[in-house]
């Protein structure tokens, strides 16, 4: 008897909502189409591992496991950042390891979920391979740094995003009955969507992206000058609270590693990816830190309170957006994959499927790499765009018609007890942001 063709899914990288809608809807989609689906547990960790065992670290997959799990946040799969790369470099001994796994396996097709860095691990196997393994990779993080065309978010997002608004909303009422001020850092390493998604969702009193500083580098107090000018500002406005929101990737605008390891230190521990884990910068404290000292200066006691917002995201159940959105990517990846349509377009190559106008769009690999880097392309926020703009209006933030006005200018400086000269001279440059 011929023995089924086998499709595998595993994932990689930090959790997102919505992960189990895309394992549900792969695994639905094969199994109708007569394919056995094998879950690999903790995405390439164990595969890229000379210990791995298929019956500790896979699991068949039937309908009736899985018919459900969409509604779920988290993983069933489990999920980690073991990668195909050590020190920038492909580790073929890794990739060795993934190739005869996947030949010990008998898997013809591989799903793989995941964000840049798991998409550039694909990749590297669907190279590696040559036509024995076709590849589909479904973009997930809540960041929303994958480039998507026609401006689609990464699955997650808009699940992360709803949770985080709401948080960000409670802390605006809480500012204001306590009359203090919250420094909420939002996650995301490489982009500041979640943190401008929060901010103007919730409308919180300003947020500071890493984006808005282009390529220059920058110190703590640039990022207080911005700080201390908004809640001057505020004050002007007849409110001592507010919430602002900072992108934790504003951290890595302070100069090289080592810069940020000396104003701490200490070492920054890193991810197999070579990423600085952000999470151990205390961004926060640090901007909370100056921004006392400056009031204290003046005889001002202020009530700052730092929170960062991220890794409770990351598990929550699903939205409907993301429900709905996971389980056509999720179909779309075994289309692609079982379709002579989409694998003639590639020339059989793996890819990353993503939605646009409503169709299936499987972008091929080779699209979506940095030509520099080879890994995958980051989208950043535009600071040039519309919704953007959008979000800067309705900022409290020091803007230059608020050094060049002289009524607000002289009661600025009031408040900073400063003269206006030394008031514009100080805060000229965070009006140019």
């Amino acid at each position: 008897m011929e023995h089924k063709k086998r499709l595998g899914i595993l994932v990689g990288g930090g959790p997102a909502p919505g992960i189990n809608g895309v394992i549900g809807s792969v695994a639905i989609a094969a199994n109708l189409r007569g394919l056995e689906v094998i879950g690999i547990y903790d995405g390439f960790k164990w595969i890229s591992s000379p210990s791995f065992d298929p019956t500790q670290h896979t699991v068949k997959l039937e309908i009736k496991d899985v018919s459900r799990i969409h509604l779920q946040g988290g993983s069933i799969l489990r999920t980690a950042r073991d990668s195909l790369v050590k020190g920038g470099k492909i580790d073929s001994e890794k990739v060795a390891n993934v190739r005869k796994a996947m030949e010990t396996l008998g898997i013809s097709y591989l799903v793989t979920i995941g964000g840049d860095d798991t998409a550039y691990s694909a990749s590297i196997l669907d190279s590696a391979m040559q036509g024995a393994l076709l590849t589909a990779h479904v973009p997930k993080t809540i960041d929303n740094d994958l480039p998507l065309p026609g401006n689609m978010p990464t699955f997650g997002f808009q699940t992360a995003r709803d949770l985080a608004t709401q948080l960000v909303k409670n802390l605006m009422e809480d500012a204001k009955t306590t009359n203090r001020w919250y420094f909420v850092v939002m996650m995301g390493r490489s982009a500041g969507h979640l943190a401008l998604g929060v901010g103007k969702s919730a409308g919180a009193t300003l947020t500071i992206i890493p984006e808005e500083f282009g390529q220059q580098t920058i110190r703590v107090e640039d990022v207080c000058d911005i700080l201390e000018g908004a809640m001057l500002k505020r004050r002007l406005l007849g409110r001592k609270d507010g919430v602002a929101v900072i992108a934790e990737g504003v951290a890595l605008k302070f100069g090289s590693v080592e810069e940020i390891e000396q104003i701490l230190g200490k070492p920054i521990p890193r991810d197999p990816h070579g990423h600085v884990r952000l999470a151990e910068v205390p961004l926060g404290e640090l901007l909370k830190s100056e921004i006392e000292r400056r009031f204290n200066e003046r005889g001002e006691k202020i009530t700052i309170v730092t929170k960062d917002i991220g890794y409770e995201l990351r598990c929550a159940p699903p939205n409907a957006f993301d429900i709905e959105y996971t389980r056509e990517l999720g179909f779309g990846a075994v289309e692609y994959l079982l379709s002579n349509e989409y694998s003639l377009k590639n020339q059989q190559k793996g890819a990353l499927i993503s939605i646009f106008e409503g169709k299936l769009n499987p972008i091929p690999f080779e699209q979506i790499r940095d030509p520099q880097t080879g890994r995958t392309k980051v989208r950043t926020v535009d600071i040039n765009s519309y919704s953007y703009r959008v979000a800067r209006s309705f900022m409290i933030r020091l803007e230059k018609e608020d050094l060049e006005d002289p009524n607000t200018l002289d009661k600025l400086a009031s408040l900073s007890g400063l003269s206006k000269d030394a008031f514009k001279k100080k805060f000229q440059k965070a009006t140019e942001w």
